[in-house]
């Protein structure tokens, strides 16, 4: 995974400004985060770009704080501790997670297979929850990650929601590659996103990882909808199971959009 310098964004007048050290702050985290190994300070500071002296204070406080922490020799750092309780509060005052856990358990009932809830972040989904295949549990934990909308069926369902326009604004100009498979040209998923919007689900086969298929619909208690419920399988998966499957996945999807509407939750 690549991690390239956050751009500092101009300031349009002093209610836009933001706080210079907080806005840094939040940037080593998110870093720190995205990376799925501990950084140096020095690779800290080639992705960020900030002082070094700036940069040491602000990290040197933070393992105060525990947001970060250091290996043993204190050369690399990664996130703390602190991060996981902010991480798992938000999880936890959530309140449509406790009625799309309900659903999920259903839903993975019916077709057998991983189902995942993620929310878009921008060009990003993250992933809120998570029921493995019982048979088959997964070595790698989804629930906290983060990963390119236009990679995944989750985040195709939801960024078909948007308008061509909202689109073009969002999405970065070069789309990052995880596999052989993935949409890299907009004109692509341009147009893979008009099937998505015509059938009303998604469904991508080792775009982001190899060896898995995955189909998603979208959970339409907001507009646009902000969550998508999912169901990822093999990738030699039939076209009469992907369907099968695809009808399931709506199905609850719809019946859980009802419920948190219904429950006044937006």
């Amino acid at each position: 995974m690549s991690l390239t310098a956050p751009a500092e964004p101009a300031a349009t007048g002093p209610e836009h400004a933001l706080v210079k050290s907080a806005e840094r702050t939040i940037r080593i985290l998110e870093t720190l985060a995205e990376s799925p190994t501990p950084l140096t300070l020095s690779q800290l500071q080639q992705h960020l770009r900030y002082p070094r002296s700036s940069l040491h204070a602000l990290v040197r406080t933070l393992v105060e704080l525990k947001w970060v922490e250091g290996d043993e020799r204190g050369l690399r750092v990664g996130i703390g501790p602190h991060a996981l309780l902010a991480g798992t509060s938000y999880l936890d005052k959530d309140p449509a997670l406790p009625y799309a856990h309900e659903v999920m358990e259903d839903l993975r009932a019916e077709v057998g297979h991983t189902v995942h809830l993620a929310r878009r972040d921008g060009a990003y989904v993250i992933y809120l929850a998570s029921r493995e295949r019982r048979d088959q549990p997964r070595l790698i934990q989804r629930v906290g990650r983060r990963l390119p909308a236009h990679l995944t069926a989750l985040g195709q369902v939801l960024l078909a929601e948007l308008t061509r326009a909202e689109l073009d604004t969002l999405l970065p100009a070069e789309l990052d590659a995880y596999t052989a498979n993935s949409l890299t040209a907009r004109s692509a998923l341009a147009d893979e996103l008009d099937r998505v919007r015509e059938r009303g689900w998604a469904f991508e086969r080792e775009q982001g990882t190899i060896g898995v298929a995955c189909v998603a619909a979208a959970v339409g208690y907001r507009i646009p909808a902000t969550d998508a419920l999912s169901c990822s399988m093999p990738a030699d998966v039939t076209e009469a199971e992907r369907d099968q499957v695809a009808d399931a996945v709506t199905g609850h999807a719809h019946r859980l959009a009802t419920l948190l509407r219904h429950k006044g939750i937006r």
